[in-house]
């Protein structure tokens, strides 16, 4: 939505064997994430649970800014995405085919690398709408798309294979862009932008908003897919 990051606050059910290790790493993991933003872990709360159960609450600083919703898009804006696209989902690929030793994909799926600077950068350009990209690139749109009123268009050949999804799709015998369009979980940002605004690095333009309704690839006839929290997997 376009704010600074300020603090976290953490709720956590934990079983009573859970290892003080354990706890420590976790704890050391939310310490080194706010530290990236100059945030910090303000408070929570703290339970005995079956099983281990986290939520966290993020805050963010408007600055006096409106926030970037998701029902600004309109027929004339461009899309754009900053941040990497289909590489957690082809490092899942990887995993569930026994390469834990993967490398670079299998890091980028047991370790997001979000580009927190570019949401409020985003909101100073003059973003019209913008969300992170954790459940799919085509499914994360539609939500734009379905508060916007609008339609999405993106052209597929926008999209940049790097050479370790092009090896990874050769190994799998998998289509590199599948990753890209409907793994989310490289936590990405998407955005709609005036089609006049000069975007900077490393946003990078995909497509843009249209009449209609829904997200369309150019080319393609399935336009649907990421993953849906009331389905069993992934569609």
């Amino acid at each position: 939505m376009g704010a600074e990051p300020t603090a976290i606050f953490v709720g956590l059910g934990l079983p009573a064997d859970v290892g003080t290790d354990w706890l420590d790493a976790l704890t050391d993991g939310f310490r080194d994430e706010c530290a990236l933003v100059g945030a910090s872990v303000a408070g929570g709360d703290i339970s005995r649970a079956d099983t281990v159960m986290l939520g966290v609450t993020a805050l963010g600083d408007l600055g006096g800014r409106a926030p970037v919703t998701r029902a600004g898009a309109r027929p004339g804006h461009v899309v754009a995405i900053a941040g990497r696209l289909g590489h957690a989902a082809a490092g899942l690929a990887l995993l569930q085919a026994g390469r834990a030793d993967s490398g670079e994909l299998v890091d980028a799926h047991r370790r997001p690398r979000p580009l927190y600077a570019c949401g409020p950068g985003a909101a100073r350009l003059g973003a019209t709408a913008m969300l992170d990209v954790s459940d799919g690139l085509l499914q994360d749109l539609g939500h734009i798309a379905d508060a916007s009123g609008a339609g999405i268009e993106l052209d597929p050949a926008a999209f940049p294979v790097t050479p370790e999804l092009a090896e990874a799709g050769r190994d799998l015998g998998a289509d590199p862009l599948e990753w890209i369009l409907k793994g989310g979980d490289d936590h990405a940002l998407a955005a709609t932008f005036p089609s006049g605004v000069r975007l900077p690095d490393p946003w990078l333009v995909v497509g843009r908003v249209t009449e209609g309704q829904g997200v369309h690839v150019i080319g393609r006839a399935d336009t649907t897919g990421g993953w849906d929290h009331f389905r069993d997997s992934r569609g």
